[in-house]
């Protein structure tokens, strides 16, 4: 046996690897960080501020859907709430009580008095930050512009280009009124008013927006009854006689408007224009509009033309118990044989008669004329006849 591997049997060797290697210890953690106590005199969350003042949980949720918080509300005034409870109700279509809106405004009170108490400043229309501000105006716009669409985004793009358009409006306008002042006596209303339409809006119906007016909203006047001559419409109704007798007001609007328009060097009107319904508004006749007038043009001409044969068919329709609208179509067919007896020239006829010449011929009496005219010519074996 060898010596060396009795001595490696007797003495076996054994590497000495130390002690266990353990894994590294963990980073300290930080200690988690001390609650701040509130400031003094800092408002209570939106939750909190409004408990027993009556308004729902779920308005206010709404609320803090638009980015409000208890802090903006405080700031805001009478004016900036409403328009905010006007938002909600535009947006989300969501009905604020009245018991919540005077709850929501005792609580901001009540929370402003005890922020002044506890050693707060607070200042009531105080400027709001940027974020606030920026949805209250964009909400408001939404809300004023109409219509809501399904996304919130597309709703407030599409207020902010309302507010653009109706700020160019409002430029436009100041302007306009620059220019007006420096003319005298400028109650006519721009002189080109583009009204030579040959009477091509006769065929408006009386509930359209009164024309010649400017803007604001006409109030709607009482609705016309077929009445016999002299006869006076009952329960807020408006006869004929009454009609007839506006054309004749209109008449007299028109020569004061050609006075004034003499006396400051303006070119005159010679027939009833926007001219005319703006002035007669100014004077405070708002009954008298454009599409009233234009609606009912013929049948005054038949009244002026042929007063007998006017007062015969108010008095058939009268008996028959037929309405307005009625009356007004067989309105048609006496002028279409009175205009026969001149040609069909109905702008003759209108331009022979002095109470007439002031009024556009109606663009479907003039078609009813053509076709009458078309029907002669073509029973006596001729070409038709060319348009007017």
């Amino acid at each position: 046996m060898d010596p060396n591997d009795a001595f490696s049997a007797a003495h076996p060797f054994r590497w000495d690897l130390g002690p266990p290697a353990h894994a590294a210890p963990p980073p300290p953690q930080p200690a988690p960080p001390l609650p701040l106590a509130p400031p003094v005199g800092a408002p209570r969350e939106l939750e909190d501020l409004v408990v027993g003042y009556g308004v729902r949980p779920s308005t206010v949720a709404r609320i803090s859907e638009l980015g409000f918080t208890a802090s903006t509300l405080l700031g805001m005034t009478e004016r900036e709430l409403d328009d905010m409870m006007a938002a909600l109700a535009g947006l989300f279509r969501w009905d604020v009580l009245l018991g919540e809106r005077f709850g929501l405004r005792a609580a901001l009170r009540a929370e402003r008095g005890r922020v002044m108490s506890l050693g707060g400043r607070f200042h009531a229309g105080s400027t709001l930050d940027a974020a606030s501000q920026e949805v209250l105006s964009d909400e408001r716009d939404a809300a004023g512009s109409g219509g809501v669409a399904d996304d919130a985004g597309r709703r407030i793009v599409t207020g902010k280009k309302q507010a653009k358009k109706g700020a160019a409006a409002a430029r436009k306008g100041k302007k306009a009124r620059r220019k007006k002042e420096l003319r005298p006596l400028d109650v006519l209303g721009d002189e080109n008013d583009g009204d030579e339409d040959g009477g091509g809006g006769s065929e408006s119906t009386e509930s359209s927006a009164g024309g010649g007016g400017g803007g604001g909203e006409r109030q709607r006047e009482h609705p016309f009854v077929v009445t016999e001559p002299g006869e006076v419409a009952r329960a807020k109704k408006n006869g004929l006689d009454y009609l007839f007798h506006l054309y004749e007001q209109c008449r007299v609007f028109l020569l004061q408007v050609q006075s004034i328009a003499k006396l400051g060097g303006h070119k005159a009107p010679t027939k009833v224009t926007n001219q005319v319904f703006r002035y007669a508004k100014k004077c405070g006749a708002s009954y008298i509009n454009k599409p009233k007038m234009r609606h009912y043009v013929h049948c005054y001409a038949l009244h002026c033309l042929d007063e007998e044969a006017s007062n015969a068919l108010r008095r058939a329709y009268k008996a028959r118990g037929e309405n307005v609208g009625a009356w007004r179509q067989a309105c048609y067919a006496p002028l279409v044989e009175i205009a026969a007896r001149h040609g069909f020239d109905v702008d003759a006829v209108f331009a022979a008669h002095p109470r007439l010449a002031i009024w556009y011929v109606p663009t479907r009496l003039r078609q009813l004329c053509h076709q009458a005219r078309g029907g002669q010519h073509a029973a006596a074996g001729l070409p038709p006849p060319p348009m007017f």
